[in-house]
This record gives C-alpha cells, structure tokens and sequence, in this order.
C-alpha cells in the first residue's frame, strides 16, 4: 500500500488537469466545426495523462539524482527525495510510462487518419517522441533544459501550440481560421503555472545552479513576467471567443478569469514568492475551468 501511495505522489494527480485542458480546447473548437470524434476524444484524453505523468516521473528522478529536490525545497517531497521510491525504480516507471503512452497514442493516430494517411500518420507518431524526449530531458541528463531556462517555452508550445492546434487537426485534419488563438491562451497559462512553481522554488532553484526562468529575472521582474502571461491569454481569449460566436453565453468561459486575475494581485502583492504554492492549484484548475467551459459552451 505504501508503494502505491509513492508512485500515485510520483504521478503528482494535480498536475493532471491542466495536462488535458489544451485537448479539451482544441475538442471545444473541434465539435463547434462539426468534426467531433469520440473515440478521438478519449484517447487523446488517455494519451496526454500519459506524457504528463511521464513528466513527472522523470521530474521527479531528474530532480533527485540532481540534488534539487534536498531539504530546502519548498513545496511538496518528492518521492526519490523522501526515499519512498528508489532511482531504479522511479527509471522503470518511466520505461513502462513510455510504453503505454507510445501505444496509445499509436492508437490515436490510427482512429484519427486510418490507414489512407501515412504521412499525417509518421508526422503525428513523431510528434509523439518529441513529446516523450521532452517529457524526460527536461530535468534529466547534463543538458536538461529545465536548467537553463528554456521550460517555459517548452511548456507554452507542448501545452499549448501542439495541445490544443494538434488535437484540433486529429480531428479535423485541417487548422481552424482562428484556432491558433486558444492555443496560445492555454500555452500561456500552462506557462504561468510553470512560473509560479519557479517563483516559489527561486531561492533554492539558484543554489543549485538551477537556470529557471524566475532565477534569472529576478523576484521583481518575474512578476511583471507573470502579469504579462495571463493578461495577454485574456486578450487572446476574449478575441478568439468574439471572432467565433455571436451569442454572449459563449463568453461564458472568461468567468475563470477571475480567480486567475485574483492570482495576479496575490503574486503582485507577495513579498515571499515561498507563500505561492495554493496558487499554483488555483492557476491550474482554472485553465481546466476555461478549457471545460469553452467545450460545454458549444451546447448553448
């Protein structure tokens, strides 16, 4: 029992909403255009956990061999930190993660193109192995970008971009007028979760010689970064939903700015960045309330 509670902590279950939200956009938008597939929803769906909780896995290893997940971390143990998993198996996991994921998403490709597609088909497949090397190499390896600065890109395309433009052409196999729009809403917010991690962890991120973006800008300019990133995923929110509906119900899904905004006057406020963690949940989960409320809307 105890080992499952270690690898259920390793898997980090909160993380996992946000880690769908940019399927459910691209869905939202995907079902508004008529090209909705169930099928192609669950397994992207199932496929996406996948990369997130082989993410996390590697994070967690990459973190531990490193040292940077010691006793002067902030948020919460780890499970190579705390010795409730041991590096090999933490390894193993991230083997079998991999697997599962490649299969799935091989069957996602194939109910998404079939057999007529080869090329969308080997392009889509590839895609999915760029996403397992980013999942690992982010913490992982001597040239982890996670340790100079570069997670936030890679967040805000993986999350994003390839998220939410990607799981749209699964579907309809073609890119919507405006579908770039959401795609850098959810790349950005996906991007703001990952700052408020790396404004909390900044103190003992720079110790360790870990590059984030927050070590580098500084406790002042890290917040105006933060501002940066969820009023412009308002701006291009609000212009994608006005482009693409008439009814004023389809704004519906802007209600989760407020507590994202509530978030910007807390981290704007803050002179302990150590105090941030809750609002790493309320960002996540709000990006998901965005992404649900987008796809319910298509019902009105």
């Amino acid at each position: 029992m105890l080992k499952v509670k270690a690898w259920i902590s390793a898997a980090r279950l909160r993380t996992l909403p946000l880690s769908v939200s940019g399927i459910l956009t691209g869905s939202a938008a995907a079902y508004g255009g008529g090209y909705f597939n169930l099928p192609v929803f669950l397994l992207a769906i199932a496929t996406t956990l996948g990369f997130q909780i082989l993410s996390n896995f590697a994070n967690d290893y990459g973190d531990g061999l490193k040292g940077t997940d010691n006793k002067d971390r902030v948020g919460p143990a780890r499970a190579l930190q705390s010795g409730l998993l041991k590096a090999r198996e933490l390894k193993r996991g991230m083997i079998v993660t991999t697997i599962i994921t490649l299969i799935l998403a091989s069957l996602l490709i194939f109910y998404a193109f079939g057999n007529e597609n080869f090329l969308l088909s080997f392009i889509f497949f590839n895609l999915g192995i760029a996403a397992v090397i980013a999942a690992v190499t982010y913490t992982v390896g001597k040239s982890a970008y996670g340790y100079r600065a570069m997670g936030d890109l890679f967040v805000f395309v993986f999350f994003g971009i390839v998220g939410v433009m990607g799981s749209y052409f699964l579907y309809a196999q073609s890119l919507g007028e405006y579908i770039v729009l959401p795609a850098i809403t959810i790349g950005l917010l996906s991007t703001a979760v990952l700052n408020l991690n790396n404004m909390r962890d900044r103190i003992s991120d720079a110790s360790v010689n870990k590059n984030t973006l927050a070590v580098l800008l500084g406790s002042e300019r890290v917040k105006m970064y933060h501002t940066f990133l969820i009023v412009l995923a308002l701006i291009t929110a609000g212009i994608y939903i006005w482009l693409e509906h008439t009814s004023w119900i389809h704004f519906l899904p802007m209600i989760a700015f407020i507590p994202l905004f509530l978030n910007l006057i807390k981290v704007l406020k803050t002179k302990d960045a150590t105090t941030l963690d809750p609002e790493l949940k309320k960002v996540a989960l709000s990006t998901f309330l965005f992404s649900l409320l987008l796809f319910a809307s298509n019902f009105f």
